[in-house]
């Protein structure tokens, strides 16, 4: 699995509030684009969507305050691979549901941090959803 590069850097801060204040920010300058969902285009799945409102319901059925705030730091890093990444993820159906397949994009941060970015894909719609990010332990 190819690594994409990221040239933006991880979210400074240790407290949920003010990690999530930046990530939100980031998230409604995306929102702005668009009159409905919020969305990024995929250079990978041919400039189609890739939904990302699934990213904040997913963040909050984590348990620990700890854990939200480990993946939100690396939101603005993870937007990027999944608009500009060219290579191939690691694709695999999802063992829980079998109509949905989930791609795992691998990036680096700035400060050479790896993380994974996780996307779903829906079989029958053929819909993506940016569903996680999280780094690589």
């Amino acid at each position: 699995m190819k690594i994409y590069q990221a040239k933006s850097k991880k979210i400074a801060g240790t407290e949920f509030k003010e990690v999530r204040k930046k990530a939100f920010e980031i998230c409604q300058e995306i929102k702005r684009r668009s009159k409905r969902r919020a969305y990024v285009r995929s250079s990978y799945f041919k400039k189609d969507k890739i939904f990302i409102d699934l990213f904040w319901e997913h963040l909050f059925d984590k348990q620990s305050w700890k854990d939200r705030v480990r993946r939100l730091k690396y939101f603005p890093a993870a937007i990027e691979p999944t608009r500009k990444s060219p290579f191939e993820p690691r694709s695999k159906e999802n063992p829980n549901k079998k109509n949905e397949i989930l791609h795992r994009f691998a990036g680096m941060t700035q400060e050479k941090d790896l993380f994974f970015v996780q996307i779903k894909e829906d079989k029958k719609s053929c819909q993506k959803f940016f569903i996680s990010v999280f780094p690589a332990e």
